[in-house]
């Protein structure tokens, strides 16, 4: 009799999707939802028996912008198979929230403009997934646009990247001209005919290689070069080896083009049969694996998903064991029990009650205020994952409320979006009364609070940047940091944890201090406070 963990684990792809602004990320998303049954057609969703509105963009502000500022999660099925998507935001301001998403992914897929090939952002989010060691899988979209060619993007993902490639389609034409995409795998031509943006299915015909009508369907041009283009393959490209994919010292990649549907639906089948199940996490070194008791780390926390509840979600994977509706838990940063009531599965806004969950799975957690980015749960031996990295900010902005009325509503939001781990707050506490800072990786972030205010707690702000570059969290001998004189160039805050902190302008000023007050220790993040 088998194992119902390992078996409900082994039909599990929890994973990310990566790639620079305007590659289709988004659209992709909807294409695998679409194929997953999730959707109907793209942007409604289908769930017990009702149609409700839903894309993987939910905030106001990025149906304003058309682009994606926060990770969401989806849940669906195809094939036998669960799959948890993690849709990244693409924008570089919000890079720490891709950061930690990608903790709880086991594989990322990495979307390439075919026109564009490897951008900024898709550089920067492949050399975190390198240094993770996540497997890679490549899908180039847009094929139905004039584009850079096949083996020029080829090229270009191993100069640029660092990784090898291996086709595991390959594209017949481009732009007017794309035809289809041949799979290397059954030697089979899938010719597509063009279908509206949102259709169910991309309409497609199988035909092999040798089939003798295909040169004329497809004309002899593109089918001596289909020809040309395999032999060339065979000569000098990689093979497939799932065990260097698995390592990341290889990426299968896949064409097509996803607002059209063409080559979602092989890409999808071909990716459940060789991505990586859930993986086991390091606790202390030490590797916890599915068959263990249930244990699970917080990646992400997000408020007022649901404006009329005021709530928050603390986002868990699950890394071993079975996760139960009303389980005790141990919380490892606090060491107290806390019992899991009214866990959900997410589908970007929209969620349900769960009962249970497994290795890879992604669990709401609605506990308010229990939670922090990086928390572990577990229902065995307390144990601690290090999974959740902390991101210094790199700019900083005083915000300030315009309506006095509004005061305790101004309070509550920033500290419940700072919370998020969208922007970092601080208090100065030299100015007669505390006044909250901001601090952020991107600037962009500074506007999704207050934009956010603005709608979810109905709080006007103002903004007013601050000339600070660097923040270090201090710790030592009272009375030596009391006598310590910051100058022009240096100011000492509380963050949101009463931890002292110092915001400076100069990485000049900051190394003085530094070298002046060898008592002192100047972190670049705060020291996690752990039960013991």
């Amino acid at each position: 009799m088998s194992d119902p963990i390992l078996t409900e684990t082994q039909r599990r792809r929890t994973f990310a999707i990566i790639s620079h602004p305007d590659a289709g990320k988004t659209t992709l998303t909807e294409k695998l939802l679409l194929y997953g049954g999730a959707i109907q057609l793209a942007g409604s969703v289908k769930a017990r028996k009702n149609q409700r509105k839903a894309t993987s963009d939910w905030m106001e502000m990025e149906k304003e912008r058309g682009i994606s500022i926060t990770s969401t999660v989806l849940q669906f099925e195809y094939q036998d198979h669960v799959l948890n998507l993690l849709d990244t935001p693409g924008h570089s301001d919000f890079s720490a929230d891709t950061y930690r998403t990608l903790t709880a992914a086991d594989s990322a897929v990495m979307l390439i403009d075919n026109a564009k090939g490897v951008e900024a952002q898709t550089k920067k989010l492949f050399a975190v997934c390198r240094q993770r060691g996540i497997p890679i899988f490549t899908f180039v979209n847009k094929m139905d646009y004039p584009g850079l060619g096949p083996l020029a993007l080829l090229t270009e993902i191993e100069d640029v990247l660092g990784i090898r490639s291996v086709p595991m389609n390959w594209p017949v034409g481009d732009g007017q001209d794309f035809q289809g995409v041949f799979d290397r795998e059954t030697r089979t031509m899938h010719l597509f005919e063009k279908t509206a943006h949102g259709a169910s299915r991309a309409t497609v015909e199988r035909v092999s290689i040798d089939d003798p009508s295909l040169p004329g369907r497809m004309g002899k041009a593109a089918y001596d070069q289909l020809v040309e283009d395999l032999e060339l393959l065979e000569i000098a490209g990689d093979s497939f080896d799932i065990e260097r994919v698995l390592k990341g010292e290889l990426t299968p990649v896949f064409f097509g083009s996803a607002i059209t549907n063409f080559g979602v639906e092989l890409f999808l089948q071909r990716f459940l049969a060789v991505a990586p199940t859930p993986q086991p996490r390091l606790a202390s070194g030490v590797p916890i694996t599915s068959e263990q008791p249930f244990s699970g780390f917080v990646f992400k926390i997000q408020a007022n998903m649901d404006p009329n509840h005021r709530d928050r979600i603390a986002f868990l994977r699950v890394v071993s064991g079975r996760f139960e509706k009303d389980m005790e838990a141990m919380h490892t940063r606090t060491g107290k029990r806390l019992r899991l009531t009214r866990p959900q599965r997410l589908f970007a806004q929209d969620r349900e009650t769960v009962e249970e969950g497994y290795p890879g799975d992604i669990i709401g957690l609605t506990n308010v205020g229990a939670f922090q980015l990086g928390d572990t749960l577990s229902a065995g031996e307390k144990i601690a994952f290090d999974e959740v990295p902390a991101f210094p900010p790199e700019t900083f902005a005083m915000i300030r409320n315009k309506d006095a009325g509004r005061l305790k509503h101004f309070e509550k939001g920033i500290t419940q979006l700072c919370e998020e781990g969208l922007v970092d707050l601080f208090w100065d506490t030299r100015a007669a009364r505390r006044e909250p800072m901001l601090g952020a990786v991107g600037r962009l972030q500074f506007e999704v609070v207050q934009h956010r205010l603005g709608i979810e707690y109905g709080v006007p702000t103002l903004l007013e940047p601050l000339p600070f570059e660097f923040v270090r969290w201090i710790d030592g001998p009272q009375e030596v940091i009391r006598a310590i004189y910051w100058g022009d160039y240096a100011r000492p805050a509380e963050d949101a944890y009463g931890n002292l902190v110092v915001l400076f302008s100069s990485a000049w000023a900051m190394q003085r201090l530094i070298d002046e007050h060898a008592k002192v220790t100047f972190s670049t993040h705060r020291l996690a406070r752990v039960a013991v």
